[in-house]
Parts: C-alpha cells; structure tokens; sequence
C-alpha cells in the first residue's frame, strides 16, 4: 500500500477543522436553565406590553411568577442535588453546577426586582385609576377595619394557628409554598423576647375586599390582630415570608417494582424536601432573616428580599373580577365541520366519523372538547374498548379526561 504525504496532511487538516467546530459549538451553546429563564424573561414583559388589556398585563405576572416558583422547585433543586452530590463537571455550556447556581441566583433576583418594580411602579397605580386599590392595614378608614375586625372574629382567627419557638418548641415545619409571618413578642412579666410563626390560611382568599374592588392583603389583616393571638404580650416585629422547596420527583422506573407505590413515597418525601428558596419583605430585621435561615439551612445567596406583596401568582384573583372592559375578548373555539352535529342535538360518533375520512384539528381554533375530549369520552363509554393508552402530560383537579377514565 503506498503511502500519500498530502492525502495524510489533508486528513489530518480536515480532523483539526471538525475538532475546532466542535469546540466553537459547544462554547456557542447557552444552558438550559438560563435559556428557560429567558423565557420567563419574555414572559414578564408582556406584562409591560400596554397594548394589552390591564388585567391581561396582571396575567401575565401571575404567570411568571408561578413558572418561576415551579423552576425553583425542579430545575434549581436538580443543580442543588448535583452539588451536594459533588458533582463538578463542566455541562456542554460550560457551566460547572456551582457556577451555573450563581449564575442562575444572578438573573432571578434581577428578573424578581423588576417584577416587583411593573407591579409598583405601573401595574398597581394602573389598578387604581381603574378603580382597583390593593391597599395595606393602615390606609383602612375606621370603619373599614370596624368591618374587618368582625371578619377577622367570625372566620379568620378560628383558622390560625400560632406556633412559638422556645427551648421547649423547636422550629416548626414550614411548607412550601405557604406564606407565613414571623412575629417577634415581648412577654411582659418574663421580659424576653420570642419568635413566632403565623401561618396565612390558604383556605382564604388572598385578598380580602373592604368595599366595592378596594383589596386588602390578608397576611394585613392578621397582622393588624396580633394581639388577639398573644394575648397580654407586647408584638415587636411582624415580617411576611415565603419558603420554596426541592420537589423534584427521582424516580427510577425501569428499577422500581411497583411504580404506583414508588410515586406515593416520592411525592411524600417531596412534601419535606430541603429549602431552595427564601423570599422576605425588604423590612426584616437581619436577625429575624438570620433565625429563618439557620432554621431552613438555605444559602444567603438564594434570599430574595422583596417590598410585597409577596406571592405575586395570588394577584390572579384580579382577572377574576367582573370586568370585561380589561380584559382580552373571550375566544371560542370552533367545532370541525366533519364533527359539526346535524339536525340533532346528538353528538356526533367520533369512531364512525374517523372510520369514513381523517379530520385535522389544528388547537386552540378547534375545539378540544366536542372532538378528543368527546373521543374519549365515548371510548371510555364503549363495551369494545378493551385499553386507552395515552400520555396525559398535565392536567388540571376537575379535569374532564380523568373523569372520562376513571
């Protein structure tokens, strides 16, 4: 076999230019959760886009906010679960998982800060002019919190529940999610102080209305009766806080023998999953922030100091209100011609209508629920039907396909 110089150079030429793209690649790369918090970037700024109706624009918010909740529960608490694992391989972005966690704390906090700068600076006084007032405890008329303090008698303070923290107490299980009060009380006759943690009941609206679409937060309202809760002391501080937890679901399936019973012991681990996340009211006192982080054992780097009100995705009970004239025309969905019922109000026979032609749906414009939601429901319904398999993704509490398959 002979031997070609310039072949072997060539070669050799071409393997450096493949070497070379490929390194050029990989440092084009961006990581996937910060690709992810773009998004959410792009999300947020529908929220500023004031060609959309104002309620539209609190959509909006509500729903970065709650992406973003959902993104410390799984994707953050994946690269806190590679660093306590020790784990300090570099990903094809070229982010080692610490790194990348600083990286990722970086733009949340400036994405949260500007957030709460178009809830404040724009959305909030948009409210207003619209008749819409968010309103705290000491903007209240007298009777106003006449009012509330029956409210407050009749069905908040029956929920509370206060717990103490003393060398007999320890630190109570705070749940994620939940937003809660750090009270600080000065017991008169001991002459110290104690820490304490007030729960807000979610079983409660967010927002309590004093009048007609003039808001109060309830974590105000609790605050505004402290004292009904610690009778004869004295309350110091009260600061609103909110803790977000891993609760990422690890299940290996092809290992588990029962899947079923491996997903009910995750989902109760998840309930317990460490702290990924603390957000406070920029008015905490540092050694209040102090107690709450040593009890959580969460970094100061993943502490987001808020002005609040906290919990923005609860701002979602606005878009509720009866007010059509800030709000986007309500869209509805057509009905497929080839599933349109005729001279009778029946519906159609969704096997027998495929059995004769193919019918397209392109969604949301066709609706979803008189062509696969009606599928369903009719397989669901037929003695033939012997399985359904499907992958159901996401689905809501009241969904009509879990009850078409139960």
């Amino acid at each position: 076999m002979k031997f070609s110089l310039s072949a072997f150079v060539r070669n050799l030429a071409f393997t450096q230019t493949l070497k070379t793209s490929s390194v050029a690649k990989m440092q084009n790369l961006t990581d996937r959760e910060i690709s992810w918090l773009a998004f959410n970037q792009r999300v947020l700024e529908l929220a500023e886009d004031k060609s959309l109706p104002l309620l539209e624009r609190v959509r909006f918010l509500t729903i970065f906010s709650s992406n973003l909740d959902e993104f410390y529960m799984v994707r953050v608490a994946s690269v806190l679960r590679k660093i306590e694992n020790n784990i300090s391989t570099v990903n094809t972005a070229g982010y080692a998982p610490q790194e990348l966690l600083a990286e990722i704390s970086r733009i949340a906090k400036d994405l949260v800060a500007h957030q709460y700068r178009i809830f404040e600076q724009d959305l909030r006084p948009a409210l207003a002019q619209e008749g819409i007032e968010l309103i705290t405890w000491k903007d209240l008329k007298s009777d106003e919190k006449s009012h509330l303090q029956e409210l407050f008698k009749a069905r908040i303070f029956p929920v509370l529940t206060p717990l103490a923290v003393d060398p007999s107490h320890p630190f109570p299980y705070i749940s994620g999610l939940s937003l809660n009060l750090a009270v600080v009380v000065k017991n008169k006759e001991a002459d110290n102080e104690l820490f304490a943690r007030v729960k807000v009941p979610p079983s409660l609206p967010r927002f309590i209305e004093v009048s007609r679409q003039r808001f109060v937060p309830l974590e105000d309202v609790i605050a505004g009766h402290l004292d009904k809760l610690f009778p004869g002391m004295e309350v110091l501080q009260t600061h609103a806080f909110r803790v977000t937890r891993n609760e990422e679901l690890d299940v290996e399936e092809d290992d588990a023998e029962n899947l079923l019973q491996a997903l009910e012991r995750e989902l109760m681990r998840r309930r317990f999953g460490p702290a990924v996340r603390l957000e406070v009211e920029n008015s905490i006192d540092s050694h209040v922030l102090d107690l709450i982080i040593s009890e959580l054992g969460i970094d100061y780097n993943e502490v987001f100091r808020l002005s609040g009100p906290l919990d923005h995705e609860s701002l979602l009970e606005f878009t509720r209100l009866n007010r059509d004239d800030l709000k986007a025309p309500v869209f509805i969905a057509r009905t497929s011609t080839a599933l349109a019922e005729v001279e009778t109000s029946t519906a159609p026979d969704i096997l027998d209508v495929m059995r004769h032609r193919e019918v397209l749906l392109h969604h949301p414009y066709d609706s979803f629920s008189t062509s696969m939601q009606l599928f369903l429901e009719q397989a669901s319904n037929d003695p033939n039907v012997l399985a359904i398999k499907q992958t159901l993704y996401r689905t809501s509490g009241d969904s009509p396909i879990v009850d078409a398959l139960i």
